[in-house]
This record gives structure tokens, sequence and C-alpha cells, in this order.
């Protein structure tokens, strides 16, 4: 079946209104991408969500994009930017049903500071996911990224773009709509 719609969230210290969600929202037309963002941003607070809220507000938001859609929950992705896809990688674990992961800049550990991952939630993770990565990303690697979501027993397809933390949308843009078609 294919991916109908993708659900996507920023990291820690954005909004919606984070240049590679709106990116995405272009360039991946005509297939319906939401936008979303954790309550804290909403209400106009910084910091990251408690990681219990964010995830039970993906969980919340996947079924009501999916809903919207008219489509079952197994045909929509759902992912995001560093925190973002982070959380939405926990919900996937604890039982989302969805057909797809996108991790963009995947917070693998904190930067210098690589015995404190982030994955033990990652053997649950059986959906195709993406992982795109900048080079020089100081939240993990290419090869420790590649290594550690190795461990998911769902299909992984890796890449690695140019740049830090935050690569260029428009390689990202192009590497998210050319994997999402190709599930179909």
């Amino acid at each position: 079946m294919p991916i109908a719609g993708l659900l996507v969230y920023p990291g820690a210290s954005a909004g919606r209104d984070n240049r590679t969600l709106i990116a995405l929202e272009h360039g991946l037309a005509p297939l319906p991408v939401r936008r979303s963002e954790f309550a804290n941003r909403a209400a106009g607070r910084g910091g990251p969500e408690k990681p219990e809220l964010a995830v039970a507000h993906v969980v919340s938001e996947a079924h009501a994009f999916a809903a919207e859609l008219g489509v079952p929950l197994g045909q929509l992705a759902v992912g995001g930017r560093s925190f973002g896809g982070r959380m939405a990688s926990v919900a996937v674990a604890q039982g989302l049903a969805v057909g797809a992961l996108v991790l963009l800049s995947y917070p693998l550990h904190p930067p210098g500071r690589p015995e404190q991952l982030r994955i033990a939630h990652l053997p649950q993770v059986a959906v195709p996911t993406l992982a795109v990565s900048g080079a020089a990303d100081p939240f993990g690697t290419p090869e420790e990224l590649r290594t550690r979501l190795g461990e998911a027993p769902g299909p992984v397809t890796f890449a690695v773009v140019p740049g830090n933390h935050s690569p260029a949308d428009g390689r990202v843009v192009e590497l998210v709509r050319d994997w999402l078609a190709s599930l179909e």
C-alpha cells in the first residue's frame, strides 16, 4: 500500500514553521504533509517537551491525520527532525502501527557524549525507516547511526548528506520523496 501522508515534527527548539518541515511540505506535494509541533512550542515555551507527552502527541496526531485522510494508520508515515524524529520512533516502538518512519538528523547521543545513547527503544522499531544524517552531525556520526539504527528489526535505509545537524533541505527533500515513492 502506498504512503498516503507524512506527519512530521521539528527538533526540540523549533516549531511547525521549521524550514525543513516547510521544505518537505512543498517538495513532497501532492502528498499531504502535516507539519506539527509539540504542546510546549504551541504554548510559546522553548526547550524539549517531556518525552511521554511528546510521544502521546505523536500518537494522537497520527490517528487524527489518518482519519482526516480517510486511510488506515498503515498508510501513514511519521517522523521528524532530531527530537521530533526520536519521539516519532518511540511512538512506533510503543506500537503506533504506521507504514514508515522518517528520521532526519536523529539525535543518537548528546554532542560529545557518545556513551549517552538514545536507542533503548530501537529493537521494537519494525517498520521501514529512512535515516538521513549530516556527515558532520555532532549528535552521532554516520557510522554510529548506521550501526545503532541497524539494530532495529525493520528495514533501514541510510543516507548521508553534506552538513552538520541541519543539512541542506533540497537534498533531504529529494531523499525523502524518492524513498517514500519506493515503498509503493
